[in-house]
């Protein structure tokens, strides 16, 4: 039950407030990652550079965002979350901003700084939901996950015309600078409204205020949780990064590249909406979650072993894939909210989960450049398959929620 000043928090902030804030912020948590790869054999052709240093750009950005999830909540307890939210979406439009310079080192500084404030943000909004959208969580939620993969599906299809229209691969990948600022314009009355109504102290039941609980790497759900995130980011963040290379590699267009990625970001929609609520309803969360493995692992066996470019093959594939990764991630949430006794202990292992879900999302597309520049892209693809078998043995020791 919410406390009295709680309450009186909520009611001086209007939900529906609240709700449009938190779609602005969520529109930028994957367009900034989104953009890129549709440019990177256009961006490595023009830096002069091999896959391995193309892989690490997007490396670079998920690593920290890695840092960010682990981060996020101590340094909020300290400056206050909506606050440091402002924060992590302006520093993604500084971020972008940044890659606008047609240099390495200027793509790798402004992808690490879009992925540090996706990664705090991503943090700090599942807080802000249910602090202040308790009530209509589940819709709040959804309406959150489909934001946030329209923007990832605007900016691959629009990553290739940008760059045309603009002038440049660099000025492409900036334009993503625009729905960061206005995201902040539309969240610094949110943050300001929010201040003001909420008394000093702590926020009941906040997961940022709450005290830290330790040795969460000692907790064999905990390990489990990890090791699933980690593979389902693995086939996540491998497939955003190089599904498009790929294809080109294959005598696709850039153009072309970008719509299949756009189709991959589609698909993940309506997964992500009704494998958890489906799951949820039923109870057989093992069920659901083995069938989003099989998805994914069956369009990265396809397109390893049937790339097929001249066919309607690859489209299947990517819907495939979609599915698995656009269900995977939802699924590995929930399973945490359902199976932890307290708010802080789910925030607990959701931030365990995570950071070291992202730190195997940033290592994947790096060695998966590697493996390309010294076998080609059958061997990358095997990096895919792996996390898809350590997801599936996550999977099975994770089971059912318990009755």
């Amino acid at each position: 039950m919410s406390s009295p000043s709680t309450s009186s928090t909520h009611r001086a902030v209007r939900p529906g407030l609240v709700l449009l804030g938190v779609l602005a912020l969520a529109v930028n948590l994957r367009a900034g990652l989104a953009g890129y790869p549709p440019l990177l054999e256009t961006a490595r052709a023009d830096l002069g550079i091999g896959s391995g240093a193309a892989g690490l750009v997007q490396a670079g950005a998920v690593l920290m965002m890695s840092a960010g999830s682990f981060g996020a909540a101590s340094v909020a307890a300290r400056v206050g979350r909506e606050r440091l939210l402002g924060a992590a979406v302006a520093t993604i439009a500084v971020g972008s901003l940044l890659r606008a310079v047609v240099a390495l080192p200027a793509l790798i500084a402004g992808s690490v700084l879009v992925g540090l404030g996706i990664g705090v943000a991503g943090v700090l909004v599942t807080g802000v939901v249910k602090e202040h959208l308790a009530e209509r969580a589940g819709a709040v939620t959804g309406g959150y996950v489909v934001s946030m993969m329209v923007g990832a599906t605007v900016a691959s299809a629009a990553a290739v015309p940008l760059a045309v229209g603009l002038g440049g691969w660099s000025l492409s990948l900036a334009v993503w600078a625009v729905p960061a600022v206005l995201a902040v314009a539309v969240w610094i009355p949110v943050a300001a409204r929010i201040g003001r109504a909420r008394p000093a102290g702590p926020v009941a039941d906040d997961p940022a205020s709450a005290p830290e609980e330790l040795r969460t790497w000692r907790d064999p759900f905990a390990r489990r949780i990890a090791c699933y995130l980690a593979g389902s980011s693995t086939l996540f963040y491998g497939w955003l990064t190089w599904l498009a290379p790929f294809y080109e590699s294959q005598g696709w267009s850039a153009q072309a590249g970008g719509l299949l990625l756009a189709s991959w970001s589609i698909a993940q929609i309506p997964a992500a909406l009704l494998f958890p609520a489906v799951a949820e309803r039923r109870w057989k969360w093992r069920f659901w979650a083995s069938l989003t493995v099989l998805s994914s692992l069956a369009g990265t066996l396809g397109a390893l072993f049937l790339p097929a470019p001249e066919t309607p093959l690859p489209w299947l594939w990517a819907v495939l894939i979609g599915i698995g990764v656009g269900a995977g991630f939802p699924l590995g949430l929930a399973v945490v909210a359902w199976r932890t006794p307290t708010p802080a202990r789910s925030a607990a292992v959701s931030g365990f989960g995570l950071g070291v879900g992202y730190c195997a999302a940033g290592v994947g597309p790096l060695l998966m450049g590697l493996l390309i520049d010294l076998g080609g892209f059958p061997p990358a693809i095997a990096v895919l398959v792996a996390g898809a078998v350590l997801q599936a043995g996550a999977v099975w020791r994770i089971g059912d929620r318990p009755e």
